[in-house]
């Protein structure tokens, strides 16, 4: 049976949960490993007071992924596919084996530090659930045309599924689409836990230092197959892995295409990596003849016991 490994970005994080996952030893040495290069406890990472800035939050949802994806691999459950959702996709690239922790690590430091520094007050994101892709975008661009200046500053960020859509920009827009969305019918507008405008050509000059860093960090062929963020396509090669990296944190998350591609190639269980259950959920309601499981919803062990027991039951019914 082929399994996808589902890796979140910002937005489901809840104080603690890198605690949470304690107790395996893959865990351990996941943090130990993380202390070294970090030079600093990644326990620290989870407070309530951390998770609300950017470096240490997205840090932190770094080790969780590989942490679990590596007490997952001692309980002998591997990916045939990866997809990591914003900063998930550098969790994503250590799944297949294209990019080394210690090196996601610094480039996860840099790409959050980038991020908060040019924009640290004013800006952030929104969801919007209910509307499709093109009433929003309607919506936004009715906002661009009665507003000048930076308040006008506002960008589709992520396709999550037909209905679901992330919105980056300015308060002042987000505001504005929030009001237009609720009284163009949308059944929820939610603010996320993100404080910088991701995803959208207002980081442009972030993603112009990524390509910076990357061109002094090497990444190797990975083992398994991994969606592009930017554009939905499955890679098998270091260098379109590298330009995802790089685009990904400029450029509208296609969420629902990635996992449209995974079920096409024949993944039957999807498995999310901690922290949060948004991403499984989306799976489960796209591809209801799946599994879709998250970790923080069981325990390590159990997932791997369900995955087993379900890939035998499947090379028994073959």
């Amino acid at each position: 049976m082929s399994t996808a490994f589902l890796f979140p970005g910002q937005g489901a994080q809840n104080p603690g949960f890198l605690h949470q996952l304690r107790g395996h030893s893959a865990v351990e040495s996941t943090l130990n490993e993380a202390a070294t290069v970090l030079g600093c406890d990644p326990l620290s990472l989870d407070s309530a007071d951390a998770l609300r800035k950017t470096v240490p939050l997205q840090l932190a949802v770094l080790v969780a992924g590989v942490a679990t994806t590596r007490a997952l691999a001692d309980c002998e459950i591997t990916p045939s596919v990866v997809a990591g959702h914003s900063i998930g996709t550098f969790t994503a690239a250590v799944a297949t084996g294209a990019l080394s922790f210690p090196d996601a690590l610094r480039l996860v430091r840099v790409r959050a530090e980038c991020m908060q520094s040019a924009y640290p007050h004013g800006y952030g994101m929104m969801a919007v659930v209910g509307l499709g892709e093109r009433r929003v975008r309607a919506i936004i661009q009715d906002i661009r045309k009665a507003t000048t200046g930076p308040s006008a500053g506002i960008y589709i960020a992520a396709i999550n599924a037909p209905d679901q859509i992330a919105i980056s920009g300015t308060h002042a827009a987000l505001d504005s689409a929030a009001t237009a969305a609720r009284r163009a019918g949308a059944r929820k507008v939610v603010t996320l836990a993100v404080a910088v405008p991701s995803h959208c050509e207002l980081l442009d000059g972030v993603s112009e230092q990524l390509r910076s860093e990357l061109r002094s960090i090497n990444l190797v062929q990975p083992r398994v197959t991994y969606l592009c963020n930017h554009s939905a396509r499955a890679v098998r090669s270091a260098d379109d892995i590298r330009e995802d990296l790089i685009r990904g944190v400029a450029t509208p998350v296609r969420w629902h295409e990635s996992t449209e591609v995974m079920a096409e190639l024949g993944a039957r269980l999807f498995i999310e990596l901690p922290p949060g259950a948004f991403l499984s959920r989306l799976a489960r309601a796209a591809f209801p003849d799946r599994r879709a499981l998250a970790i923080c919803e069981s325990e390590i062990a159990g997932i791997a016991q369900i995955a087993k027991r379900d890939c035998a039951a499947r090379l028994y019914v073959n």
